[in-house]
């Protein structure tokens, strides 16, 4: 599988992120060792996880797709030719939101023992914690890093401002700076000042931050495919998507996709990965089917003219 920088931390990660949100809960554990095992013999190595995975399901408490990751990485004796992401700072039974120092140290514990790891290579900050200065929260990862327990950190719903602005504390006290942004995007996009609860979307105003920053800041892209809505009936539009120009920016997607014999899915991902900057996107997959049809979107060459095509649709 392809690699790409992360940032400017000097390491190159896999195209595409395997999201292991539903692995021990959803997906039972034969199930999620496959997909798993598939995604590694493809080439992929970039598995992301968090603390409060997920603890939504009923009967569960969250913290179930890291004990199942390790439990995986166990059997198979593979923990050195992976890079893991996990991240902190939602609530969750027993735990409640927020990125103050005691809480960032105390759960990167927890994951360190449900993982059954020494270090996390990836340590995001969840969700920004606008009660919290975010001078407490860096420190606090920062001490992760001196300690060993995490090589890297990164953000995820954050705004541009506040990115800049945790950028520059880095920078002034010498700590380890954010490397990337997990965010939620796909190639739809939702109207003006549509609301995701504790999730952000990126807009024009990041995108453009982005840009400037492309040499040493890197974009993950999560719900890439929207649970499925791209190509399955049952799976209506979310309705922050449903108007504005979505309907011309659908029929470009159909055109690709007929001129390549491929899915819509697939045309998503590999916009994402020809965009300028490229976006990493966090695919995640319930069937073997799934991962092969997302993971076959690797091989899924556009032109500039489809680029062109795909970035200016609109109504």
């Amino acid at each position: 599988m392809k690699t790409y920088p992360l940032g400017g931390t000097g390491v190159e990660v896999s195209a595409m992120c395997l999201g292991a949100m539903y692995f021990g809960t959803r997906n039972d554990r034969e199930s999620s060792f496959a997909l798993l095992d598939q995604y590694v013999e493809a080439g992929g190595s970039f598995i992301d996880t968090a603390n409060i995975y997920a603890h939504w399901v009923e009967g569960f408490q969250g913290g179930e797709s890291e004990m199942l990751l390790g439990e995986w990485m166990r059997e198979r004796g593979n923990r050195s030719d992976l890079f893991l992401a996990s991240k902190v700072g939602f609530a969750l039974p027993g735990v409640e939101q927020g990125l103050r120092a005691w809480q960032i140290e105390a759960e990167c514990d927890k994951s360190l023992r449900k993982l059954g790891v020494d270090i996390i290579d990836l340590y995001y900050a969840h969700v920004d914690d606008r009660s919290t200065p975010q001078e407490e929260s860096l420190e606090a990862f920062a001490r992760l890093h001196q300690a060993g327990k995490v090589r890297f950190i990164g953000a995820s719903n954050f705004r541009a401002w506040r990115l800049e602005q945790a950028h520059a504390i880095s920078a002034a006290n010498g700590w380890p700076d954010y490397c990337c942004l997990q965010q939620r995007y796909t190639y739809l996009r939702p109207k003006h000042d549509s609301k995701f609860g504790g999730q952000v979307a990126v807009n024009e105003d990041l995108l453009d931050y982005l840009r400037t920053r492309r040499d040493d800041f890197t974009l993950l892209a999560y719900s890439p495919l929207l649970s499925g809505a791209y190509t399955r009936d049952d799976r209506p539009l979310p309705e922050q998507y449903v108007g504005a120009d979505s309907e011309a920016r659908l029929a470009a997607l159909r055109e690709v996709a007929a001129a390549h014999d491929a899915t819509l899915n697939q045309v998503v991902l590999a916009w994402m990965l020809h965009s300028d900057p490229v976006v990493l996107p966090v695919m995640a997959a319930s069937t073997s089917e799934q991962m092969a049809e997302n993971l076959a979107a690797l091989d899924l060459a556009l032109s500039p003219d489809e680029m062109a095509r795909l970035n200016t649709a609109k109504a």
